[in-house]
């Protein structure tokens, strides 16, 4: 398998995002997930390498596939795992994020996975925990674990993860994950272009090449990446979705203009006759039940190499909340 980290040695506690991170990181966490691949299924046993370790999902924003993949990936390795849920815990008694968090720990916590409607939560979290903090999401700023799902998930069907074209198409503008795919691809040596109507690539907060043209773009990419509309991030864009689909449905004509080979993407959920027909979806190209899968080795890796990070490295101290 190509682009890999040459023993690289993973040294970080938390995974809060993927901007601050290193090429050689990022390819260190990708080829411990290779290695943990063979067991995301778990019809084969696992190494028990977490054996004895608790993990809290603490999800204060709704989720299926990223808390059930944590919950595997943690299980899987031998974990204990304990769910948070927001709706009936001291967090309606206006108790602090970081109160709360403090109290479970207290109990005794190896790592929380943090999922939060506001931007840069787990890295405040991190700041008040002495546990591991991984972030499952905040806001439209990184969703670093499903980057890297995808990231492997690319790398497998295509033996490469360099020098290659993604189209990120669709809401890129509330996209955590389009962000965090643009921090990990381009620093592995890809091209990355934010595709969709002007109301979404016009004005963004960070640098990347966008075009309003999806046709334009595909003759030139390796893999095209469809996000949904994110409705409940909106606040007043408005738009004709009939000419949306028109424009920006990967339809398999569409596909069948990209490079040869093309990989389809989507992290999900999937709004089927709206950003991917069914055909398309559910067709030989589609990587997203793939993606699935590689997102249980991913949480594997991470877990693993954020804790063991953790034991054997010095603690940072706790501030105030």
């Amino acid at each position: 398998m190509a682009e890999r980290a040459s023993g690289a040695a993973w040294t970080r506690k938390h995974l809060l995002g993927l901007e601050d991170l290193s090429a050689a990181e990022i390819l260190a966490l990708l080829d411990k997930a290779d290695t943990c691949l063979p067991y995301a299924t778990g019809k084969k046993p696992a190494p028990q390498a977490l054996a004895g370790r608790t993990v809290l999902n603490l999800f204060i924003e709704d989720s299926t596939r990223t808390r059930t993949s944590f919950t595997f990936a943690a299980e899987r390795l031998g974990a204990r795992v304990f769910q948070f849920h927001a709706g009936t815990s001291s967090l309606n008694k206006r108790e602090s994020l970081a109160d709360t968090a403090r109290n479970v720990e207290a109990m005794g916590l190896d790592a929380i996975v943090i999922r939060h409607p506001e931007r840069e939560a787990p890295h405040r979290l991190a700041e008040v925990v002495a546990c591991s903090v991984l972030s499952a999401g905040d806001d439209a700023h990184e969703h670093p674990t499903q980057a890297l799902l995808d990231m492997l998930a690319i790398r497998r069907r295509l033996g490469r993860l360099q020098g290659l074209t993604l189209a990120c198409v669709g809401d890129v503008r509330h996209s955590r994950v389009a962000r965090s795919n643009l921090f990990g691809l381009s620093k592995l040596g890809n091209r990355v272009i934010f595709v969709g109507p002007p109301v979404f690539t016009q004005d963004l907060d960070l640098e990347v090449e966008t075009s309003t043209d999806l046709d334009a773009v595909l003759p030139e990419c390796d893999a095209i990446m469809m996000l949904r509309i994110q409705f409940e991030r909106h606040d007043s864009i408005t738009f004709d979705m009939g000419d949306y689909v028109r424009r920006y449905q990967l339809t398999p004509e569409r596909l069948a203009a990209a490079k040869p080979g093309a990989v389809v993407l989507h992290p999900g959920p999937v709004n089927r006759g709206i950003e991917l027909p069914d055909v398309v979806a559910d067709g030989p190209q589609s990587l997203i039940l793939f993606q699935a899968t590689c997102g249980v080795a991913v949480r594997m890796a991470a877990l693993a190499l954020c804790i063991a990070a953790g034991r054997t490295g010095p603690k940072r101290p706790r501030r105030g909340t």
